[in-house]
């Protein structure tokens, strides 16, 4: 059974072996878990009882990463995503007055919507559709965003009212043990030790609870809590309200997260083929769309691939296996939801600042001496990052590539595609600049 294992997950060809893929399943977990606590109590707050949405979290994660892990065979976790939530509950069920039921089936929608157009092989189309550059700066923004969010749970960088962003009191505990995790890790890194970022958040949050500097609330969960809102979606809601904008946000903007995503976590793993496709696409993108909608009937927003994902990949995880061991640990977490929060931001921050700055190395393959290619592939990078939001950067990176090949009669009837997404993106741009 075990070498049947092995053949089928290829450990040979990726050069992986168990223990690799085992640590690296956990750093992923460790980077991501917490949103067993953040998901919760953002959807707590459009009326969805906490216990019930810190299980439905922990469960849809779980369902969502060992599918990924299964089918797909990538390393790639799944979770609901962050930004959606606030969009679920925020704006659709605080300020547009929708009952979470009625959300939740809109959700389910935008679901089913994806696994059509995955079984038409649209999506694979759209991916195949846009610039290979694009997908280096695409890989690249995600390593400033999720280094910038590291920066930012370590408390380096912090709001200022002044100038947007400053920098942070480093005389504070957090951003020191954050920045001694990090020198720990590339020292680890650079000798080649295994596991070298795992080491580095256990040793910070060993450090951070024998200085008492780690608080943290215990959660509520357990599947028993599953049963107020599993089941509860209004499908039929959804249609008599006419949520089709709303669909349509909760479809688009996960299409294309979840697109940047898995371009920066298959570059950083070397996964993309030579002719810069993505081996089985079609299973990647079945897994995500599956996880929604599994996630809508369960009781949770939008479930969508991590960047935190890299964490696991720069750990040495290269097949599923890594993605269901964070899948495991996910579906532990329903029952051992209280004990979640006790690894500190100080510890999972610097693995984020170490991942970023790894992804960083796609730069080099866009052809920077060439305005056609380095505007867009520019605004990418910088603008994922700066407007938070992979969607933003690509979206931006998509319609300046069309505008400039257009202007300089550049313009080719084989890319289509690509021209459409971009009166798309603008004509999303342009619906939320008057919302």
């Amino acid at each position: 059974m075990r070498k049947y294992l092995e053949t089928y997950f290829e450990f040979a060809r990726l050069g992986t072996n168990w223990r690799t893929e085992v640590l690296a399943g956990v750093t992923t977990f460790l980077t991501m878990a917490y949103i067993v606590l953040v998901n919760p109590s953002i959807l707590s707050a459009a009326g969805l009882p906490l216990a019930a949405v810190t299980a439905a979290t922990c469960l849809s994660a779980a369902f969502g990463s060992i599918l990924m892990g299964i089918v797909a065979r990538y390393p790639i976790a799944l979770a609901p995503g962050m930004g959606l939530n606030a969009y679920f509950t925020y704006t659709v069920c605080l300020k547009m007055h929708i009952p979470w039921q009625t959300a939740l089936g809109a959700v389910f929608l935008s679901g089913v919507i994806f696994l059509a157009l995955t079984a038409a092989g649209i999506r694979q189309m759209i991916l195949r559709s846009i610039p290979h550059e694009l997908y280096a700066a695409v890989a690249s923004g995600i390593g400033l965003f999720i280094a910038f969010i590291g920066f930012r749970n370590a408390g380096l960088v912090v709001g200022d009212p002044a100038t947007l962003v400053g920098l942070g009191n480093i005389r504070n505990p957090t951003p020191a043990l954050a920045f001694f995790g990090l020198i720990l890790m590339v020292a680890l890194e650079v000798k080649k030790v295994r596991g070298s970022i795992l080491i580095g958040v256990l040793t910070v949050t060993g450090v951070a609870w024998a200085l008492g500097l780690v608080h943290w609330t215990p959660a509520v969960g357990g599947f028993q809590a599953l049963a107020a809102t599993a089941f509860k979606l209004d499908i039929r809601g959804a249609f008599n309200k006419g949520l089709l904008e709303i669909v349509f946000v909760f479809f688009f903007v996960d299409l294309f997260d979840n697109l940047g995503t898995l371009v920066a976590v298959t570059k950083r793993a070397g996964l993309i083929a030579a002719d810069h496709s993505i081996p089985r696409l079609d299973r990647i993108l079945f897994a995500d769309a599956t996880a929604t909608i599994f996630g809508s009937l369960t009781g949770t927003s939008t479930v969508t691939s991590y960047v935190e994902s890299t964490a696991g990949v720069a750990a040495g995880g290269r097949s599923g296996v890594t993605a269901i061991v964070t899948g495991l640990l996910f579906l532990g977490a329903i029952g051992a939801a209280p004990f979640v929060g006790i690894v500190p931001s100080a510890a999972t921050a610097p693995a984020l600042i170490l991942v970023g700055s790894l992804m960083l190395a796609t730069i080099t393959e866009i052809r920077w001496t060439d305005p056609l290619v380095a505007v867009p592939s520019f605004l990418t990078l910088i603008l994922i990052p700066l407007t938070y939001s992979i969607a933003n950067g690509l979206g931006f990176g998509i319609i300046s590539w069309a505008i400039l090949n257009i202007a300089t009669g550049k313009f080719r009837r084989q890319d289509w595609l690509l021209y459409t997404l971009a009166v798309l993106f603008l004509a999303r741009f342009i619906y939320l600049g008057a919302s």
